[in-house]
């Protein structure tokens, strides 16, 4: 009997769903006051494409993430515990408003959660 693994990439619905997760959440973070000077000058379509690459490929998708690692790319960013909670509230927000199931919800904030000791940069004020 064959058995198949099923990825959390394909449980929340592959690449289409990925970029609607990516999208609402960056909107969400554009919106934020505490966030939005992070990205004040970000092209926001490169990023899309480089953060739809790094979380498809971390849920078990077929793309490959090719940017800097994850230290590199925030180093030049005073980034505290207190921005990366607001990020990953963001990310949980847009995750239930596109219906996405709570325990896999709960799995990708865990995998984005893993991230945390290399963007996390500098001690809450």
């Amino acid at each position: 009997m064959e058995t198949t693994t099923t990825t959390l990439y394909d449980r929340i619905g592959g690449a289409p769903a990925v970029e609607a997760a990516v999208r609402g959440m960056y909107d969400r973070i554009l919106a934020d006051p505490d966030l939005a000077p992070f990205f004040a000058r970000t092209n926001f379509e490169h990023l899309v494409r480089r953060q739809c690459a790094f979380i498809g490929s971390a849920l078990g998708g077929p793309e490959v993430y090719t940017g800097r690692d994850m230290a590199a790319a925030h180093r030049r960013h005073a980034i505290a515990d207190h921005h990366f909670d607001l990020v990953a509230g963001h990310l949980m927000s847009t995750l239930d408003s596109l219906g996405v199931p709570s325990d896999l919800s709960a799995a990708i904030l865990g995998i984005v959660d893993s991230v945390r000791p290399q963007v996390v940069n500098t001690e809450d004020l």
